[in-house]
C-alpha cells in the first residue's frame, strides 16, 4: 500500500501558527485574570478604608467629648484652667488638632505647633479650616464671672487619608493593565502577520526559486537547437531573432534565480541598460505602436544598479505601456540626470489612470486589466526602493491622454 506523502513544511508552519495562538490565547486570559484580581482587592481595601474613616472620624469626636468633659470638671474651683500648662500638656498626647479659645480668640489650650499661633493670621485661619470641617463646642466656664470657651477641632490621622490615595492609585491600576494588554494585542498581531507575511515570502521566494531551476532545462536544449538551425539552410534573420528571444528567455531566468538573494549592485551606463531592453521591445511591439528612446544620442549617465533587475523594472513598465495604448499610441522613454539624482521615465498616450490609483496600481494584486495577477508594478517598486533605494509613481496620468511614470535614483559618486 502506498503511504501518503506528509508535507513536512507545511505542518512545520500550522504547527508554528498553532503555537503562536495558543501562546497570545494563553496571554490573554493571564492577563484577564489579574485584572480580575487587582479590582478585586482594590476594591476590598476600598471598604476596609472607608471602614476605617468612619472610626477614625468616631475617635475624634469621642476626644473632643472628652476635652468638653475635662473643661466642665475644672469648672468646679477654677484651678486648673487658671494654670493652662497641665491641659497643654495633655493636648500633647491627643491626636486630634486641637484649639480651646476665650471669646476673644486667645488660646488657651492647643496641640498646634507654634508657628501657627504665634502668627494671628495663620492661627485665624486654622481656626476657620476646623469649624468649616467640624461644628466647634462651646463650653461655659466660670462661677461668678463667665466666660465662654470654644473647642476647635479637626480632623487627624493623615495616614488614613494617604491609605486612601493608596487605595484609589490602586483602583486605577486595573484600567493601566488593560491598556498594556490592548498594546500586547496589537503588538502580537503585528508579529503574527509579519511572520506570516515572511512566511508567504518565502513560498515565493522558494517558487521562483524553483521555476528558474526548472527553465534552466528547456532553455540549455534550446541554446542547442539555434545552434542547429545555424548550421541548416534557413532564414538566418529569423534564427538570430530566435536566439535574441532566447536570449532574452534566459534573462528572465536570472532574475528569477536572484529573488530572495543578496542584491549585487555595479556602477554602469544607464544609456545601454534602458537601450538594450528599448531595442528589444522594439522589433516586438505593433506596427501602429511608435517608441523612441533619447537615450543613445547623449552622454553616458552612470547609476549603481543590477541590470537584470532594473531591466526588469523597464520591461514591466514598457508592457504596462503597451497594455494601455491597446495596439495605437506612442510610447517615449525618457533617461536624464539633475545635481543629486538620475531618472528614467516611460510616457504613453494610453488610456491614462485615475488619480485615485496612483498610489494602488503599486499594491499587490491590483490590476486595471482583464488578464494578469497584478505582480508587475509592486514587483517594480520593490526592485527600485528596497534593492536600489530608489523611488518609482507616476508623475502624471490623465485619463484618455496618456501616463508618465518615474523611476529616480541617486547619482553615482563614481565619475
Amino acid at each position: 500500500m502506498k503511504l501518503p506523502k506528509i508535507d513536512f513544511d507545511l505542518s512545520r508552519r500550522l504547527f508554528s501558527t498553532r503555537r503562536r495562538t495558543i501562546v497570545i490565547t494563553l496571554g490573554l486570559v493571564l492577563a484577564a485574570l489579574s485584572i480580575y484580581y487587582t479590582w478585586t482587592v482594590s476594591t476590598a481595601m476600598k471598604h476596609e478604608d472607608e471602614a476605617a474613616l468612619i472610626q477614625l472620624r468616631s475617635d475624634e469626636r469621642n476626644a473632643v467629648e472628652m476635652w468638653e468633659d475635662i473643661l466642665h470638671t475644672t469648672n468646679i474651683g477654677g484651678q486648673m484652667i487658671h494654670n493652662p500648662a497641665l491641659l497643654n500638656k495633655l493636648a500633647e498626647h491627643t491626636n486630634v488638632p486641637l484649639i480651646i479659645a476665650d471669646e476673644r480668640l486667645n488660646v488657651w489650650v492647643t496641640n498646634l505647633p507654634s508657628e501657627i499661633v504665634d502668627d494671628p493670621v495663620r492661627l485665624r485661619e486654622e481656626i476657620m479650616r476646623m469649624s468649616e470641617t467640624n461644628k466647634p463646642i462651646s463650653v461655659e466656664w466660670g462661677i461668678v464671672h463667665q466666660t465662654t470657651f470654644t473647642i476647635y477641632f479637626g480632623s487627624t490621622d493623615y495616614s488614613s487619608l494617604v491609605s486612601s490615595a493608596h487605595s484609589e492609585a490602586l483602583a486605577m491600576f486595573p484600567y493601566v493593565q488593560l491598556t498594556i494588554i490592548i498594546l500586547f494585542a496589537i503588538f502580537a498581531y503585528i508579529a503574527f502577520s509579519s511572520t506570516k507575511q515572511n512566511e508567504q515570502n518565502r513560498v515565493w521566494v522558494g517558487l521562483a526559486k524553483e521555476t528558474a531551476h526548472q527553465l534552466g532545462t528547456p532553455t540549455s536544449s534550446l541554446l542547442g537547437w539555434v545552434e542547429y538551425l545555424r548550421s541548416q539552410p534557413v532564414d538566418q534573420v529569423a534564427v538570430d531573432e530566435m536566439s535574441k528571444d532566447l536570449a532574452h528567455l534566459m534573462k528572465i531566468v536570472d532574475r528569477f534565480s536572484k529573488i530572495g538573494s543578496e542584491t549585487q549592485l555595479t556602477v554602469m551606463n544607464l544609456n545601454e541598460v534602458v537601450g538594450d531592453t528599448v531595442m528589444y521591445f522594439r522589433r516586438r511591439i505593433p506596427r501602429n505602436v511608435s517608441l523612441t528612446y533619447n537615450g543613445l544620442a547623449m552622454a553616458p549617465i552612470k547609476a549603481n544598479i543590477n541590470s537584470a533587475l532594473f531591466e526588469w523594472v523597464v520591461e514591466n513598465l514598457m508592457k504596462n505601456s503597451l497594455d494601455a495604448l491597446q495596439g495605437q499610441g506612442e510610447i517615449e522613454v525618457t533617461i536624464g540626470e539633475d545635481e543629486k539624482s538620475v531618472f528614467v521615465e516611460v510616457r504613453d498616450t494610453g488610456k491614462g489612470i485615475a488619480k485615485a490609483n496612483w498610489e494602488r496600481i503599486f499594491e499587490p494584486g491590483f490590476t486595471t486589466k482583464t488578464r494578469g495577477w497584478g505582480l508587475g508594478l509592486s514587483l517594480s517598486r520593490r526592485i527600485i526602493e528596497e534593492y536600489h533605494a530608489g523611488k518609482i509613481g507616476v508623475v502624471r496620468s490623465e485619463i484618455g491622454v496618456g501616463t508618465t511614470i518615474r523611476v529616480t535614483l541617486k547619482k553615482c559618486d563614481d565619475e
